[in-house]
């Protein structure tokens, strides 16, 4: 239930900031209402199809595509608003982010699957929408090269799955990976922790 809650303020939050992406771009509304949804949803609809796991959650719940779209024309008429609610969706975000997480990690093993494909799946869920967002929008994704964000996802998921392993009950583990995700993002955004660059440069002659 509580993972429920969180994966609807999740998809709303993140199709805003999908549909505000699309703004900046000058998109018109069906380009909106369509960043917004591969934003909110793409990551687990990536999932499913990798795991051959149908129908897919939004084919299953079309409510929460119709949530997204709705999110996404809100968005459009309070745009003017929105600049003053950025930490407020950057928290969101830092919520989503492990929410989704949790919720690829638990798909995965509800199919059989093994911690490391767990994993890879609660990565997938947690940051390919906005990769898919990005990538339409023409922008190399922020998760490429802003603060952690893949790696947070992968802590949660590691923190999550060792748990189970361990005996830790399930109801327990999914709070504790939460406040652990949680809190590693935020800390990653205050402190602009990041990976390290490759840069490579051909030389010039």
């Amino acid at each position: 239930m509580l993972l429920t809650t969180l994966y609807i303020i999740a998809i709303t939050a993140e199709a805003m900031t999908g549909a505000l992406s699309a703004g900046r771009r000058h998109m018109d509304w069906f380009g909106v209402a369509l960043i917004a949804v591969v934003t909110a949803l793409g990551g687990g609809s990536v999932r499913d199809v990798l795991l051959g796991n149908y129908p897919l959650t939004w084919v299953k719940h079309p409510e929460y595509l119709v949530l997204c779209i709705v999110a996404a024309m809100l968005t459009i008429v309070i745009a003017p608003l929105m600049k003053h609610f950025k930490s407020l969706f950057l928290v969101l975000d830092a919520v989503g982010l492990v929410a989704f997480t949790l919720i690829g990690c638990k798909v995965a093993i509800s199919l059989g699957h093994g911690v490391v494909i767990a994993s890879v799946c609660g990565v997938i869920t947690g940051v390919f929408g906005g990769i898919i967002r990005d990538t339409l929008c023409n922008d190399v994704p922020l998760v490429f090269q802003r603060e952690l964000y893949a790696s947070v996802a992968l802590v949660t998921a590691v923190a999550y799955l060792a748990g189970r392993q361990l005996g830790v009950g399930e109801s327990q583990m999914v709070l504790l990976a939460l406040f652990a995700g949680f809190l590693f993002r935020l800390l990653a955004m205050r402190n602009h922790w990041e990976m390290p660059k490759f840069i490579y440069q051909d030389d010039v002659h």
